[in-house]
Parts: C-alpha cells; sequence; structure tokens
C-alpha cells in the first residue's frame, strides 16, 4: 500500500460515520474522504458547459450548516489532485477538522496526450507543461478561460449562503508548484476581497515566486549560496538579506512574469495593474511555510537563472521574499519554517505547527 493510499485510509476509517450538531439539531452529513470518483464533482466555469473537475469532502450544492471553514489545496507539477486530496484530508484527521471543514483539492487535467489524463464530456483542458497552469494562464481548450478562472469559481461557491451559511474562513493552500500557484494568484485574485467570507492563503515551498519589483537579493552575507547550504541547522527563518539591482545580463528573463511583473500578456492577470498586484501581495493574509531542510534541488526543482536570481535554494528565496515584504514593503507576512521537513507536502501539512493555519480556529 503506497503512502497516499495508507494515508487515506487512516482518515476514512476512523472519521465518525455520524455526528450530531448541537447548534443546529440536525444529523451531520459523512466526510467523504477517498480519492476515487465518488468524492468527485464538477464545478462550471464561465457560465458553462465548460467545466473542471475536483474532489471534495462534501457536495457543494447540497446545503450543510456543519460547514465552518473551506480548504482549498492544490497539487504540485505532478498534477495528483487525488494525492494532495488525501494529504489535506488526513491532516484534517489529525487535527479533528473534518466534521466542520469542507476540504477541496481542484484537478487541472489536460487533452494533452502527454499527460495521460481522461477528461469528462465539456472538461476544461490545461496545460500539463511548463508554467502556465500555475501562473493564470489561458486554458488550452478555450483561451477565454484561465487557470485562476477555475480557482475563483470555487471561491464563489463557497461564499453562497444559501449552501454554506456558517463558513467563517477559506484557505487556499499549495506546495511547490501548488505553493506558485497560491502565491500568484494570492496578488491577483479578482473576487477574494467581495466574497462576504475571509480567505487567507498558505504558499509552501515553491521554487519560485512572482517578485513585486525588480530587485534582488545580494548573494552576500546570510543571501550567500553558503549560507543557504547550511541553513538546514536552524528552525529560525533567517533574515536580514540586502536586496539591491540584479544583472539583467545573468538572466534576461529574471523579471519576466512568472519571475517577476513584467510582460504579462494573455492570462489572468494581463489586464491587472502592477499596483494592484503589489498592493495585493501586502495586504492579503499570507503564510510562508518553508520546510527547514528543503535545501537541496529536489522534487522539479527550478534552476534556471531567473529562479536562481531569487536565492539558491527553496528555503532560502522564501525567506528572502519574505524579509523584503515585511521590511520594505510593510507587509506582515508570517513565515514558518516546518521542522525537519523536506520538500514533501505530506510531512509539511501534517505537523502540529502548521495545522492552525490550514485549519484556522473559528470559535465555538
Amino acid at each position: 500500500m503506497t503512502d497516499a493510499h495508507a494515508l487515506t485510509a487512516l482518515a476514512a476509517g476512523f472519521v465518525l460515520s455520524v455526528a450530531t450538531s448541537a447548534m443546529a439539531g440536525e444529523t451531520s452529513p459523512t466526510a467523504c474522504t477517498l480519492a476515487t470518483s465518488a468524492c468527485t464533482e464538477f464545478v462550471s466555469l464561465g457560465g458553462g458547459p465548460a467545466q473542471a473537475m475536483i474532489y471534495r469532502t462534501y457536495a457543494l450544492t447540497e446545503p450543510n450548516t456543519h460547514i465552518r471553514r473551506a480548504l482549498i489545496m492544490v497539487h504540485g507539477t505532478l498534477r495528483n489532485a487525488d494525492h494532495y486530496f488525501a494529504t489535506a484530508t488526513g491532516a484534517a484527521f489529525f487535527a479533528k477538522a473534518l466534521d466542520d471543514t469542507l476540504i477541496i483539492a481542484p484537478a487541472f487535467h489536460s487533452a494533452d496526450p502527454r499527460c495521460g489524463d481522461n477528461l469528462a464530456p465539456h472538461e476544461v483542458s490545461w496545460s500539463c507543461t511548463g508554467d502556465s497552469w500555475r501562473s493564470g494562464g489561458a486554458a488550452l481548450s478555450d483561451p477565454k478561460l484561465a487557470s485562476f478562472d477555475f480557482a475563483d469559481a470555487i471561491l464563489e461557491r463557497l461564499a453562497d449562503k444559501r449552501v454554506f451559511p456558517n463558513l467563517k474562513v477559506i484557505v487556499v493552500a499549495g506546495h511547490s508548484a501548488g505553493g506558485q500557484f497560491v502565491n500568484r494568484y494570492e496578488m491577483s485574485s479578482k473576487v477574494a476581497d467581495n466574497l462576504g467570507v475571509p480567505v487567507e492563503f498558505v504558499v509552501a515551498n515553491p521554487s519560485s515566486y512572482a517578485w513585486p519589483v525588480a530587485v534582488r537579493l545580494v548573494p552576500e552575507g546570510v543571501g550567500s549560496p553558503g549560507a543557504a547550504a547550511l541553513a538546514w541547522k536552524d528552525e529560525t527563518p533567517d533574515a536580514g538579506f540586502t536586496f539591491g539591482p540584479f544583472d539583467k545580463a545573468k538572466a534576461p528573463d529574471y523579471d519576466l512574469w512568472p519571475y517577476g511583473l513584467e510582460k504579462r500578456v494573455g492570462g489572468y492577470t494581463a489586464t491587472i495593474s502592477d499596483e494592484t498586484l503589489r498592493h495585493n501581495l501586502v495586504m492579503r493574509h499570507v503564510t510562508y511555510l518553508l520546510s527547514q531542510v528543503d535545501t537541496l534541488p529536489l522534487g522539479g526543482f527550478d534552476g534556471s537563472p531567473a529562479a536562481m536570481a531569487q536565492g539558491a535554494t527553496r528555503r532560502q528565496r522564501g525567506e528572502a521574499l519574505v524579509d523584503y515584504l515585511n521590511t520594505v514593503m510593510g507587509a506582515r507576512s508570517a513565515v514558518i519554517i516546518v521542522p525537519e521537513c523536506g520538500h514533501n507536502d505530506r510531512c509539511v501539512y501534517t505537523t502540529n505547527e502548521v495545522a492552525p493555519v490550514i485549519f484556522p480556529d473559528v470559535g465555538p
């Protein structure tokens, strides 16, 4: 049995089949926790008939007074939404949050034969290579639809008070390539501030970020490759980076989207101003999760010159960005060094330190 199947079985095996809500006096629906077709649903995009698939613990179409928080978990570069659904439901089981949390894992399927997906009728096809789906790019099957439209549609469904009248908070989280998605979606979502439900974002271990300005960390002192290589010895996030102009000759595309804000041509972000993206990046509620030992070029590490301009390791890149946002731009972004974890979503999301971040306290 794989670790994905083992954790899914654990979550499913110990879930109470029936729970009574003292608040509503109703029988609580049972969470659907297996990454099978029984736990899937389609979300309409662009008014239909286009649609995209999600895994979910509870139906988005059935009124549910027991749901008080929602967690949207975005998969990584392998587009393995089933694995991330298992990770999220397992984390919810450990946090005792399955009964009142709606967990959603969107699937960015593709008709590209290299991807091996079997699409349903009218299911939107996304790119399965490159940065397109993780940076708000247009769908292969419909250039009018972008990957961030999919996320917007999920948020809008969750905010429907007729279905989820007691929903208090929505968390959008992603690891690795999913962390790239959340970093870029957080600064650009057109609906997040207008839902009537607060949205929080959790960015975990991406290989790169969309930097809001053209400067980069200076590779000396705490920003040096040597310091990055030894960071695994400490659970405290590094700070005190030095920032300055970057030599464009070393990486001509270092500030082009999705590494920076320049030349956002096409896709979801093309019509959003730089000022709006920077404002959102500073003002929205974001927590950055960086694994203590994610200091090796593993797991699809982006070693391109544009990514290396952001730091020598994933951990250093995240530490430098948060340091810049907080000390220079006035953000109040939180950063957690997840102890003893490497580039592993399951290790990150099932730790005691992270549970309160992805399952926020919503009161009694």
